[in-house]
């Protein structure tokens, strides 16, 4: 059997024992710990959106050695996860010759839920629905595009201007992409809100939450954003992650997974962003916005750019990031050596 049809296999209902012990395999190495926690990711992501607060509790208390790792409910409602989808996600993680940006791995991922089965839908927004972070989707209107001219004129150390640099600097769109061209206007509409809404403040939160924009502060504020809002989508793509890194960047599966989990928790631990309108926060600054709301300043083990400084930098400057990285691993190894979980390759 080969290992995409163990991870189709795995793809079901994970309690916490397995997945602590998945964690203490993946922190060793090993590529079947590996495969156990991506098919409890995408199992929550694909086909059973309410059990996602749980494994990802589970998955970080686990990672970062932190509290109790809570149980996973049995029974809660689920779908099946058909073959047409399993060869459109597998198509999305073996992705174009050239390999993802920014935007063509957002487009992907978004793509697959016209994949998933026809009752999904109604589970996600349920589940949305009854997330702590969504209730201002339940009575505000479908919000517009951003006018994005005012902000220029906001004062310099506000949200307003710092978010107008941000786009013109690096040439954004300042909604990530126009949600029109990926359906939003299709799904029920509390999704719709959701989808929208993230779309239009994901640079709003990348400054207020402190998540730099390289690839580990993309990877990090997603699991922020699936903590904070239920956002169904972030499952999606952390799923997919977990599955590149799994089959096609295991060196580096470790490092996304100790990401994902400092997101996760920091969105756990911050007080639920969505129902704050924004809008009336431009000209205030970045730390009285942090003040007033309570919301903590994102930090990680890894600096910010430790990816790119790894891949794309000069061979010169490359060798301490991937020092350190092995550092990381190694260090996992030695603290996971003591446990030997028994998984199931089915």
């Amino acid at each position: 059997m080969s290992s995409r049809d163990k991870l189709e296999n795995l793809t079901s209902y994970t309690d916490s024992d397995t997945i602590q012990k998945a964690v203490a395999c993946a922190k060793r190495g090993r590529h079947e710990g590996r495969l156990q926690l991506t098919a409890a990711m995408a199992w929550a992501a694909f086909a059973c959106p309410d059990a996602c607060p749980a494994i990802c509790d589970a998955i970080t208390s686990a990672w970062l050695g932190r509290g109790r790792i809570p149980e996973v409910p049995k029974g809660l409602p689920e779908v099946p996860i058909e073959a047409a989808f399993w060869e459109t996600f597998w198509s999305t993680v073996d992705g174009p010759e050239e390999g993802y940006d920014a935007i063509s791995i957002t487009v992907a991922v978004a793509a697959l839920g016209d994949s998933l089965h026809e009752d999904f839908g109604s589970l996600a927004e349920r589940h949305a629905l009854n997330h702590p972070g969504a209730a201002a989707a339940q009575r505000n209107p479908i919000p517009g595009y951003t006018d994005m001219s005012p902000l220029a004129n906001c004062p310099e150390d506000s949200l307003g201007y710092a978010l107008h640099r941000l786009i013109l600097d690096n040439g954004y769109d300042p909604e990530v992409l126009r949600r029109d061209d990926i359906g939003l206007q299709e799904l029920p509409r509390v999704l719709h809100y959701l989808n929208a809404r993230i779309l239009q403040m994901h640079e709003v939160w990348h400054l207020v939450a402190g998540y730099e924009t390289t690839s580990s502060g993309e990877i990090a504020i997603s699991g922020f954003q699936l903590a904070q809002f239920g956002h169904n989508y972030s499952s999606m793509f952390l799923a997919v992650g977990m599955a590149i890194g799994a089959f096609k960047e295991p060196h580096g599966f470790n490092v996304a997974m100790q990401i994902i989990c400092e997101g996760w928790e920091h969105g756990r631990n911050t007080p639920p962003m969505m129902d704050i309108n924004w809008e009336d926060e431009w000209e205030t600054s970045l730390e009285d916005i942090r003040r007033k709301y309570s919301i903590p300043y994102y930090k990680s083990i890894f600096p910010p750019d430790i990816i790119e400084a790894a891949t794309e930098a000069p061979l010169w400057r490359r060798v301490l990031p991937i020092l350190k990285l092995l550092r990381f691993n190694l260090r996992l190894r030695r603290n996971a050596r003591g446990i030997s979980p028994q998984l199931a390759t089915q």
